[in-house]
């Protein structure tokens, strides 16, 4: 009798330790799905998530309820409570996307969180099918555009399936009006890795407005080269960390969360949007955790991105859809950052190497922030530096951008390497609004060499021999200069009145580089439908801020539309012009005609105008 009661005990508590083992984790492959209609209140499942390395762990789950049209119109959220670990790290940043399976069956994925202070760690899952509109989505695009071959892809449900109604079975005192106010998305935090606190402090307001957050990682300085690296076929198994790149190589800026699916060559991930861009092409790469926070406030997972294994092409309100083995197109980018002596010798130079994510709103941020971040880290960083860049941006059709500035600190404190990176960013805004055809790179090199000292050189005055002469006699004038703490510059110049000029009062002005670009500049900005050609050939017609320009103002109108410049317009023509068939195209008038004389190098910012009157006999 005692035999068999132990016995029977002994077989009682095997059968209970089996029937509550954890499954075994996720693969790669097809698995049955478990929609939202099927939920109820108490069922128990796993959810698979990393909290170290990259092997994800199993998360009891209990089934709270359905949560009606949470998400938006038909677009409900399953609610959980999460124990084993989770119970005490809480739900994390970078827990989005975890998958959660019922009885074997995949029911969503992990993608917000139910207040910040409750001591339990209520969870919302995004319904399966929800995330599988996306891979729907992708796979009609791909049909459309006849691209990417015959890849497997995710079965999308059918429209009764989608629009189902299923009853909501939330817990006593939960309203779907108190939740709403605490039901948000898992961050998935812009992680910018290699970047020094200082820079992300100034341009972080610049993402916020992009709806991001910013948060210092690790995990930079890996390969700048987005192609999957070999092996890609084995990677990405539900549960474990995920990345989309905006940023790959010496500097990483990534968003992170976790796999939910993985059909083999298809990749469901975060169960929410990240960007919000609708169809992307930026790198995924695989994720690995250093650690897991625990806390009731802001749980965060502290990861670092690994090697590319593919390419993220669906960015949507459902979640994140990735294509293993694929290679997204980005902007190469290397910058070579020289520290000069005195005398103009390099002291030290280094090379960076990096990729960036192309996407209009985004890249021209992501440009600034990493020249930035790489100019302003150097040891030899002084705030009375200045620094002169030069370089090109290559792009498709044989086509490139010259580059070409000087930046020294200035009255309005803004740091002379901010400004430098600045100029950049705003050439490749100025590429991407630009309304007729997108910009597509090859790539871009910049060199910047840091001058030890303010380099600022401001145009004091001039002055002619004569004031008088003929059409086509040379002007002798002198023009002064005074530099940054520093004595008066003085140089002989030539100006050379044209043949043809005509008899009166004209004007020789001695300008910085600002002075000259703006009506030119003003013209390009006014047209919203300039087009890329003339967009490119606007920027690269600028004149550099190291340079005196020497003019010969004509007193007779000049118009400006675009790249172009119509000089000496007579007033028939522009009359014609205000009134006529090119009255709906946008220039700028100006009373006189600039005929530029000479442009006379100077290794310094040069800024301010003065101008002398001559008349002609």
């Amino acid at each position: 009798m005692v035999y068999r009661a132990v016995l029977g005990f002994l077989i009682g508590a095997v059968l209970t330790a089996a029937a509550q083992a954890p499954p075994q984790p996720p693969v790669a492959g097809k698995v049955e799905f478990l929609e939202s209609a099927q939920i109820q209140p108490g069922m128990k499942g796993y959810a698979w998530t990393v909290f170290e390395g990259a092997d994800p762990e199993p998360v009891p789950v209990e089934i709270l309820g359905l949560l009606k049209n949470a998400l938006g119109p038909r677009q409900d959220l399953i609610l959980a409570k999460l124990g084993g670990r989770a119970a005490q790290t809480n739900v994390a940043g970078g827990m989005s996307g975890s998958p959660v399976y019922i009885n074997g069956k995949l029911a969503g994925a992990i993608s917000r969180r139910v207040s910040v202070f409750s001591p339990d760690a209520i969870c919302g899952i995004t319904p399966i099918e929800q995330m599988l509109e996306v891979a729907a989505m992708e796979e009609r695009q791909s049909l459309r555009a006849s691209a990417r071959g015959s890849a497997p892809y995710l079965p999308a449900p059918s429209p009764s399936e989608l629009l189902a109604t299923v009853a909501s079975g939330l817990p006593a005192g939960w309203t779907p009006e108190n939740l709403a106010t605490w039901l948000v998305p898992i961050e998935s935090p812009l992680v910018f890795s290699g970047f020094h606190e200082s820079v992300l402090r100034e341009v972080a307001p610049l993402f916020r407005q992009l709806g991001m957050t910013v948060v210092q990682g690790g995990g930079g300085g890996g390969s700048a080269d987005p192609t999957p690296v070999p092996g890609w076929e084995k990677a990405l198994r539900p549960g474990q960390g995920v990345a989309g790149l905006l940023v790959a190589g010496d500097m990483t800026v990534a968003v992170q969360g976790t796999v939910t699916y993985n059909d083999g060559r298809r990749v469901l991930a975060f169960g929410h949007s990240f960007l919000n861009l609708g169809p992307v092409e930026m790198p995924m790469g695989r994720s690995e955790v250093v650690m897991t926070l625990s806390s009731s406030y802001q749980p965060n997972k502290f990861a670092n991105v690994r090697e590319v294994v593919g390419v993220v092409r669906q960015d949507r309100s459902g979640g994140v859809l990735g294509i293993l083995g694929e290679k997204a197109e980005m902007i190469p980018l290397a910058v070579t950052v020289r520290a000069l002596k005195e005398d103009g010798t390099v002291r030290s130079e280094k090379r960076f190497r990096y990729s960036v994510f192309v996407q209009e709103r985004y890249t021209p941020n992501l440009i600034m922030t990493t020249l930035y971040n790489t100019i302003s880290g150097l040891n030899e960083f002084s705030e009375q530096a200045t620094y002169r860049l030069s370089g090109k941006v290559g792009l498709a059709g044989g086509r490139s951008l010259s580059l070409t500035t000087m930046q020294a600190p200035t009255s309005s404190g803004a740091a002379a390497p901010l400004l430098v990176a600045s100029y950049v960013g705003d050439r490749f805004n100025r590429l991407f609004l630009n309304a007729v055809a997108p910009p597509r790179f090859t790539g871009a090199e910049v060199t910047v060499d840091l001058l030890p000292e303010a380099r600022i050189t401001t145009i004091e005055n001039a002055w002619a021999a004569v004031t008088e002469a003929r059409a086509g006699e040379t002007i002798p004038v002198k023009v002064f200069l005074r530099p940054f703490r520093g004595g008066r510059i003085e140089r002989d110049l030539q100006v050379q009145l044209p043949a043809g000029l005509p008899p009166g009062q004209h004007r020789i002005l001695f300008s910085d580089a600002d002075t000259l670009n703006r009506l030119q500049g003003t013209a390009g900005r006014m047209n919203r439908f300039i087009g890329l050609d003339e967009t490119i050939a606007l920027i690269n017609q600028e004149r550099s801020n190291n340079q005196l320009y020497v003019s010969l103002l004509q007193s007779s109108p000049a118009v400006y539309y675009d790249d172009k410049t119509m000089p000496n317009l007579p007033a028939s023509a522009l009359n014609l012009m205000q009134s006529g068939p090119m009255a709906s195209r946008p220039f700028v008038a100006s009373r006189e005609t600039v005929i530029e004389q000479a442009a006379v190098p100077f290794d310094t910012v040069v800024s301010g105008s003065y101008s002398l009157t001559i008349t002609v006999k």
